[in-house]
């Protein structure tokens, strides 16, 4: 006999009935997973590993290869889970789709979403959109696991947003051709790291052809390259004015894209051969460049 009245028995066994059917649902369904790709990220990343630059304008990124490839190491990584879709996240002037992000919107599977891009070529709100994303999709149970591919340590509150909520957030890098090139805060946040080497990106990055100088001299030297970009600094400084200086000295030891490859393309007609592929002779131009500046402040 229940120790309950009639009344409160049946609707306890009602409640329990209705649990018990929630919980057999739930075991059915299949978890979810999605990709968000932070772009500017993958691109300065493989481009620095596999050509040596970061300079956008220097080589072809087959997008949609690489989205692939991505797709298909998440489906061995979350075996018995589903994919949402993948995230591209990328910037454009006042946010209107290149040619190449409207391509790589019409791929099945894949949502584009932009920040902005300011003078200097810097993405800006890019972080924001994948907080906001990152924390609906947690938040509504859409997501069981996010694969986070960026680096930049502003990511760490949309990792903490997700988490929040009970997902798991792995994040995804590529290997560093020198030092790291994911903030720390951020690999102690997530819940798994995977970092993918030379080989995975190699197939997704081509060179694209540039103006080589013919010549049988040896490389110039360090010495000759940093001379240089002191040289560059200082014509740089006398055209535009100590107001300039005084915007680009707080993103030290980072120069703006425009700014980083019209020193490239002086250093080349000075020094008459050409610095692409030569990593070491790039971080010494622009040491050369900025010590100039820092000199004259």
């Amino acid at each position: 006999m229940s120790k309950y009245p009639a009344d409160i028995a049946e609707r306890l066994d009602r409640t329990n009935d209705l649990l018990q059917r929630m919980l057999i649902e739930v075991s059915k369904t299949p978890s979810t997973h999605a990709i968000f790709v932070d772009a500017g990220y993958v691109y300065a990343a493989a481009g620095l590993l596999v050509t040596g630059t970061e300079d956008r304008r220097s080589f072809d990124l087959d997008a949609e290869g690489l989205i692939e490839a991505f797709i298909d190491k998440a489906r061995t990584i979350f075996a018995d889970s589903r994919l949402l879709r993948v995230y591209w996240y990328d910037g454009a002037r006042r946010r209107i789709h290149t040619t190449e992000q409207q391509a790589i919107a019409e791929l099945p599977d894949v949502k584009v979403r932009l920040g902005n891009l300011n003078a200097n070529n810097q993405q800006k709100g890019v972080d924001s959109l994948i907080r906001t994303d990152l924390e609906s999709l947690a938040r509504h149970r859409a997501i069981s696991d996010a694969a986070l591919v960026g680096g930049d340590e502003d990511l760490v509150s949309a990792v903490e947003a997700a988490q929040g909520y009970g997902a798991r957030v792995h994040l995804w890098g590529i290997e560093a051709a020198e030092g790291r090139n994911q903030a720390e805060p951020l690999l102690w946040e997530v819940d798994s790291q995977r970092t993918f080497d030379l080989d995975f990106c190699r197939p997704y990055v081509t060179r694209r052809p540039v103006t080589t100088y013919e010549d049988d001299t040896p490389a110039p030297s360090r010495e000759d390259v940093r001379f240089v970009g002191a040289q560059i600094a200082a014509a740089w400084l006398a055209a535009r004015g100590r107001d300039s200086l005084a915007d680009l000295l707080p993103g030290h030891p980072y120069l703006p894209g425009s700014v980083d490859q019209d020193l490239l393309v002086e250093a080349e007609r000075l020094l008459q051969h050409s610095l692409r592929g030569h990593a070491h002779l790039r971080r010494a131009l622009r040491d050369g460049f900025w010590q100039h500046l820092q000199s004259q402040y």
